[in-house]
């Protein structure tokens, strides 16, 4: 498992962190990533329910992605802090992969607890799913 930090940047929108963690994709390191969610969660003043939501969220897209990862590769998840929203993009190698189907119910299981979600596949060989989190988000009834 590696971990990369970079130096945080002041911009209009006050302070920028992205933290990167690479780890096997295998669902045993699972448990380390969700630790990871909720320090960083933490870290931005989220309540415990959005804590949960957001560990709970990344598990299932993980979840989700290892299905379809290339044995021996790896999970790449970047969490992105600004001030009151957490971005986290979760990322693996894939081949021929098809994207998330959105009527499924780990899709909605995502969809409910984060604010916004959506699958990317920037390469034939890379899925990656992308959701974002904001405290205090009022959620839908």
């Amino acid at each position: 498992m590696t971990e990369h930090t970079e130096a945080p940047t002041v911009g209009m929108g006050g302070i920028r962190d992205v933290v990167t963690v690479r780890l096997p994709a295998v669902s045993a390191y699972l448990s380390v990533l969700r630790t990871a969610t909720a320090g960083l969660a933490a870290r931005l003043d989220f309540t415990l329910d959005e804590i949960e939501d957001l560990r709970i969220a990344v598990d299932e897209a993980c979840a989700m992605l290892l299905t379809q990862a290339v044995p021996g590769t790896d999970l790449i998840a970047e969490f992105e802090l600004t001030g009151q929203e957490m971005q986290v993009r979760v990322e693996v190698s894939t081949v021929g992969s098809a994207l998330p189907k959105r009527d499924e119910f780990a899709w909605m299981v995502l969809t409910a607890l984060a604010d916004d979600v959506d699958a990317v596949t920037d390469s034939p060989d890379r899925m990656a799913i992308v959701l974002r989190k904001r405290r205090g988000a009022a959620r839908p009834a």
